[in-house]
């Protein structure tokens, strides 16, 4: 089990980890939405307590977030179980580790990846 909030505590979360991997998006929407790279894991068997606000961010996901603090939380496919979570928002520790970059093509231009994980251009 793992646990996390945003960073008021209105809103919380649980659940297991699919694997013990981070991923690290480097698309234009993840970066504008965190503020840089989305690093998050997908939790199964998600318990959300709190309220949080959902934006239909794409024709095929949405995205949650605290209505009250701003925190960006989760990322959702339709159709898809697992729930994407943030990883900065999890209590630690977390027995997590960075496992893969995805969208790397689109990443910013003012930082590199120095890390020699798996890369994905897309998804």
């Amino acid at each position: 089990m793992i646990a996390g909030s945003c960073l008021c505590g209105a809103v919380r979360f649980s659940g297991h980890p699919e694997t013990p991997h981070v991923i690290a998006c480097h698309c234009s929407q993840c970066r504008k939405w965190s503020g840089h790279v989305w690093a998050s894991f997908h939790l199964t068997d998600a318990r959300i307590e709190g309220e949080p606000r959902w934006f239909r961010s794409s024709d095929h996901a949405e995205r949650g977030f605290c209505a009250t603090c701003g925190t960006s939380l989760f990322w959702r496919l339709e159709g898809r179980e697992a729930l994407s979570v943030s990883a900065g928002a999890l209590t630690d520790p977390t027995g997590l580790n960075l496992g893969e970059h995805i969208y790397a093509a689109d990443k910013g231009d003012y930082y590199e990846i120095a890390d020699d994980l798996p890369r994905k251009d897309q998804d």
